[in-house]
C-alpha cells in the first residue's frame, strides 16, 4: 500500500508506547549490513526506508523516544520502554529513516539495494536476490 494523507501507514515500537503514521510514499528502501545495524538489531541486516520528515506524525509516545548517536553515524531513535528501534537520522532534517519492521502491514516499498556488504555477517550468506550490492553506503 502506498501511504498518503488519506490512507496513512501505521507503525509502532514493540510495546506500542510509540506510535506514528507515515502520510506520504517512501522515497527509497535498502538493506544495511553494517556492524552498527547488526549490533542494534541482533540480526545480519536491517531493512529501512526513507521518507520526508513532514510526512511522519508521531501519534503517541514522543516522550518515550530516546536517541543514541554513535561517533561518525546517524542518530538512532528507540523506545525507552521496550528498546524497540523505530527511526534513524536527525529528527530535525528534511527526511527520516523508518525501520520497516515497525510498519503494520505492507509498507508499499521493497528494499532496492544492499549497503555495507563489506561488513556483512560471516555467519549468514547474503541472499542471491539480484539486488545491487555496495561495499559501503549505497546511493542516497
Amino acid at each position: 500500500m502506498t501511504a498518503s494523507p488519506e490512507m496513512p501507514l501505521h507503525g509502532s515500537c514493540g510495546c506500542g508506547a510509540i506510535s506514528f503514521e507515515v502520510r506520504a510514499p517512501f522515497e527509497l528502501a535498502r538493506y544495511c549490513h553494517c556492524h552498527r545495524c547488526q549490533k542494534r538489531t541482533g540480526t545480519s541486516s536491517s531493512a529501512n526506508a526513507r521518507v520526508a520528515r513532514d510526512a511522519v506524525a508521531i501519534l503517541s509516545g514522543e516522550d518515550k523516544i530516546r536517541s543514541w548517536a554513535p561517533e561518525g553515524g546517524a542518530p538512532k531513535h528507540y523506545c525507552a520502554e521496550c528498546g524497540g528501534h523505530v527511526f534513524s537520522g536527525p529528527l530535525d532534517q528534511d527526511w527520516i529513516v523508518i525501520r520497516l519492521g515497525t510498519i503494520d502491514g505492507d509498507p508499499g516499498i521493497r528494499p532496492e539495494y544492499r549497503q555495507w556488504v563489506s561488513s556483512a555477517a560471516s555467519w549468514e550468506d547474503i541472499p542471491d536476490d539480484g539486488l545491487p550490492r555496495y561495499p559501503e553506503g549505497g546511493p542516497a
